[in-house]
């Protein structure tokens, strides 16, 4: 994950500005917590300034994107997590787990070091309903691959909250779905350059052929028109929380 994060990492910090709606979901999850760990923290998206934050993040380029602040940030990854249990009141991970390379180690280890609540945001077979999927079949089978179930974290963490989470048309955090509605985003190297999906495609050129083919014929509007008037599209993404 960190050799990943070394390569896409450049710009992330700008492309991947934490969206204020999903900061709240996250934050109400974690909101009675005094420490809190971010595990894959990446350049610091969605930490709670009103906590005391400790980062673990395995790649350094992600580390030296991060802004300033009195947080503590360790190099490190989730299956190996440097400190005694129970140790934090809660703990988190943000798009994240499908990178781990053992996913029930690191869940454990957050389980282990964390007296309350685990959030962690992830996305979900909903995801095949997605229409990029049209254009890019193979992010079915990688993300569903890589992706835990909610059954493994059910078998993980015993009883767990899910809660769908709606992803804004305009949102500002540049992950794969984020820019459902705006369908030209996806044409632009730089921008698909902070998504580590497509840093995982084969070949996207026939894909990305298609799509800026059908966005100039009409094609994509005519499919996909009922998009265009919605200001949120459940694209799969999901909030995890124990209870």
């Amino acid at each position: 994950m960190n050799e990943l994060y070394d390569t896409i990492g450049i710009n992330y910090s700008n492309l991947r500005c934490p969206d204020y709606r999903i900061e709240q979901l996250i934050g109400a999850a974690i909101s009675e917590a005094r420490t809190v760990l971010n595990v894959g923290a990446g350049a610091g998206s969605y930490e709670p300034n009103d906590k005391k934050v400790t980062a673990l993040e395995p790649s350094i380029k992600m580390i030296r994107q991060r802004s300033p602040s009195n947080k503590t940030i360790i190099q490190g990854s989730a299956e190996h997590i440097p400190f005694d249990n129970l140790y934090f009141d809660a703990s988190m991970a943000i798009l994240t787990v499908h990178h781990w390379s053992d996913q029930q180690k690191g869940v454990s280890e957050m389980r282990r070091v964390t007296r309350d609540k685990l959030v962690f945001l992830t996305f979900y077979p909903a995801f095949r309903e997605f229409w990029l999927t049209d254009y890019f079949l193979e992010l079915i089978t990688m993300n569903e691959d890589k992706m835990p179930k909610l059954k493994d974290f059910e078998n993980w963490l015993g009883s767990i909250e899910v809660s769908p989470v709606q992803i804004p048309h305009d949102c500002t955090d540049g992950f794969l779905a984020a820019y459902w509605r705006r369908l030209t985003a996806y044409l632009d190297k730089r921008v698909r350059a902070a998504m580590s999906s497509f840093w995982a495609l084969k070949d996207v050129s026939q894909g990305l052929e298609r799509l800026e083919a059908d966005i100039k014929n009409g094609t994509w509007t005519k499919r996909y028109s009922e998009l265009l008037i919605q200001k949120e599209y459940d694209c799969g993404y999901r909030l995890i929380t124990t209870k």
